[in-house]
């Protein structure tokens, strides 16, 4: 297994993200691309990157805040507003990091999909909307909400998004004006709600500490399989 670091830029914005993958393999593979949370880039996407590579694929963990660093409490907010408000920004930061998947001698260009926790789902619909060109976008717990939902049309794989049913941070109101979305734009979509579930139901650090935000191992394990099954479909 390989697993490094790697550094890019968007203008300025120098970012470190983190790439997987199993180089004892030989020839291209599928690759996915991992968008962190709001908090930026922790273990959990890069477990997750490095859990995916054992399974075959390519996958680089990208950074959206800069120097690959899971930021303080109080740095989130700001940048957070920063990509939450401009999703054209969120979209052309994404795509700094899907360059360099698709860049890497073992990706498949024609077999990319993104994958996102959060806001990085949110950041994954986003690239999804402005054309990226990947064959599936997956969100866990992600905000899915957008200002420009007319770009909808724009999509080109198909999408799934994971929502525990009583996250208070993805209200019932903000998924049906996603449905409505996808349905105008001629997406081919799912939405698998996970019942009992809150936000952050993959995250194992997510301690319940706040109410609206608890790991839950059964939505965990059940939104990875249907990640998997989508994966099986496109790949």
């Amino acid at each position: 297994m390989h697993v490094a670091d790697v550094e890019y830029f968007h203008g300025d914005l120098r970012l470190v993200g983190q790439i997987a993958v199993d180089d004892e393999l030989e020839g291209e593979r599928p690759a996915v691309l991992v968008s962190h949370d709001a908090r930026g880039l922790s273990d959990h996407p890069k477990n997750v990157a490095r859990k995916l590579a054992q399974l075959g694929y390519v996958a680089f963990a990208l950074d959206y805040y800069g120097n690959g660093e899971e930021l303080d409490p109080e740095q989130v907010g700001p940048r957070f507003t920063e990509l939450s408000s401009d999703p054209l920004l969120a979209r052309s930061i994404g795509n700094a990091g899907f360059e360099v998947l698709v860049g890497n001698e073992f990706a498949d260009p024609a077999k990319v999909a993104t994958i996102g926790y959060c806001f990085g789902g949110t950041l994954v619909l986003e690239m999804a909307r402005g054309g990226t060109d990947v064959v599936a976008t997956v969100g866990f717990h992600s905000g899915l909400s957008t200002s420009r939902p007319n770009d909808a049309k724009g999509i080109k794989g198909k999408v799934l998004v994971n929502i525990g049913a009583d996250d208070p941070i993805v209200p019932p109101d903000q998924r049906l004006a996603f449905e409505e979305e996808m349905r105008k734009g001629g997406v081919d979509w799912q939405m698998h709600l996970h019942g009992g579930a809150v936000h952050s139901f993959t995250d194992p650090a997510a301690d319940g500490s706040n109410p609206a935000i608890k790991y839950d191992r059964r939505a965990d394990e059940r939104s990875w399989k249907a990640m998997l099954d989508l994966f099986a479909e496109v790949f």
